[in-house]
């Protein structure tokens, strides 16, 4: 049987037709199930199906240095940012300033739990099981190892990312200044500076990240541990990609 080959524009194809000793890569359409044989892509393009044009996968430039470099800048301002103070109020003499751990335990004080939990679990918990899963995935890649327990982490990371809500949070905290000011002085802390850095950073994780280069380096890691295994070569034509993604 014929299969269709996924489809990309003439100049981002490297070699769309597999070589006789490589076996023959498939992937399945995620809106129309098409079945297609993949192709090979330049850096930074993209492969849609033949019949619906959906996405098929893309191939990133450079995508896990990339992702791994904003994770790390990502996680420094985190950590500011759930430090110091978001910002400081000064009325009649006096000074008081409010952590983001602060203000949910004043919410929570305050009778508004279902609040105060959603903020927790969007602006805190979901950012740093996020973060945390990308540095234990990527820096074993970078290094040429293969993370334990990858497979969790990867369903991880798809369950906690639509979870992570900074840029909600950044605009509810800057309405809440724009009403503050009107009765009281409202200082900007460095946490409020940090989240603003901190939701340009995850964009750029979200926009760099590509799980299909993920699980391509880790099937490769899995195929050479298992050929030193078992004490033969991995030839170059063994390597294979996963469809995952």
């Amino acid at each position: 049987m014929k299969l269709p080959v996924g489809h990309s524009a003439d100049r981002c194809c490297e070699d769309p037709q597999p070589m006789a000793t490589e076996p023959v890569k498939l992937i399945a359409c995620h809106d129309c199930d098409l079945l297609q044989r993949e192709i090979d892509l330049k850096p930074g393009c993209t492969a849609t199906c033949r019949r619906c044009g959906s996405v098929l996968y893309r191939r990133a430039t450079d995508s896990i240095n990339r992702t791994l470099a904003f994770t790390v800048a990502a996680s420094v301002f985190f950590l500011i940012a759930n430090i110091f103070p978001i910002f400081a109020i000064r009325a009649q003499g006096d000074y008081s300033a409010i952590t983001l751990f602060e203000s949910v335990q004043s919410l929570w004080n305050q009778g508004m739990k279902p609040v105060s939990t959603v903020v927790f679990l969007t602006a805190m918990v979901a950012p740093a099981v996020e973060l945390a899963s990308m540095g234990y995935l990527l820096v074993p890649i970078k290094l040429g190892r293969l993370p334990r327990r990858y497979v969790f982490l990867m369903q991880t990371l798809r369950y906690v990312q639509p979870w992570g809500m900074i840029e909600v949070l950044m605009l509810g905290v800057l309405v809440s200044i724009v009403k503050l000011t009107q009765n009281f002085k409202v200082i900007p802390g460095v946490a409020l500076w940090s989240f603003g850095i901190l939701t340009l950073l995850l964009a750029a994780v979200a926009a760099c990240f590509s799980p299909r280069d993920v699980w391509e380096r880790l099937d490769e890691g899995e195929r050479a541990k298992n050929a030193a295994a078992s004490g033969r070569q991995l030839q170059p034509g063994e390597k294979t990609r996963a469809a995952h993604g």
